[in-house]
């Protein structure tokens, strides 16, 4: 058996890489006013996570491998909504955007310039807003 696996296999199997989006996690309320300063100078996205949805965590792995914006274009932070519901109400309401999950919003001056949920968040969308 092992020479089968042998000649069948390979140790240098490409791999896919691995892309690390540099979350800052929102855990209180006067993040959103220090987020909303960081977005006058650069575009910020906040992404709006279920931890106990499948189809959150899928749209999240797929966001996560194809993000590819340096922080000095923009500055991505999540929110885990079900731990920090009242923040993600305070969200919805102060960029006037209705509450959905998952969600990824684009944030520029203050304002919220994109709003996708579900299958519609998509990494690639980002680079029309820096």
């Amino acid at each position: 058996m092992s020479l089968f696996r042998k000649l069948f296999t390979s140790d240098s199997a490409p791999q896919e890489p691995q892309t690390e989006v540099p979350w800052t996690p929102i855990t209180n309320m006067d993040q959103l006013d220090a987020l909303s300063s960081v977005s006058a100078t650069k575009a910020v996205v906040i992404f709006k996570h279920s931890t106990r949805c499948g189809i959150s965590a899928m749209v999240l792995r797929q966001f996560t491998k194809s993000y590819d914006l340096p922080l000095e274009q923009m500055q991505p932070y999540i929110l885990d909504l079900l731990s920090y519901r009242e923040i993600s109400n305070e969200i919805a309401i102060r960029f006037q955007v209705l509450h959905q999950s998952p969600q990824l919003l684009v944030i520029k001056n203050g304002s919220a310039v994109h709003a996708a949920s579900h299958y519609e968040i998509q990494a690639a969308d980002l680079h029309r807003f820096i």
